[in-house]
C-alpha cells in the first residue's frame, strides 16, 4: 500500500509540473493554479508517506 501511495504522489507531481508548464506556455492562468495545486497535493501525500516511514522506524 505504502509503495502505491508514494508512487500515486509522484505521479501527482509530475502531472502539475505538466499542467503548469502547459499553463504559463499558453498563457492560461487557470491550467497553471491547477498545476501548482495538483504538486502541492503530491507533495502532501509524499510528506505523510515519509512520516508513516519514520513512525515505523
Amino acid at each position: 500500500m505504502a509503495a502505491d501511495e508514494k508512487s500515486q504522489a509522484k505521479t501527482e507531481q509530475a502531472k502539475g509540473k505538466v499542467k503548469e508548464t502547459a499553463g504559463r506556455a499558453v498563457g492560461n492562468e487557470r491550467l497553471t493554479a491547477e498545476g501548482r495545486a495538483d504538486q502541492v497535493k503530491g507533495d502532501t501525500r509524499q510528506a505523510k508517506e515519509k512520516m508513516k516511514d519514520i513512525a515505523k522506524d
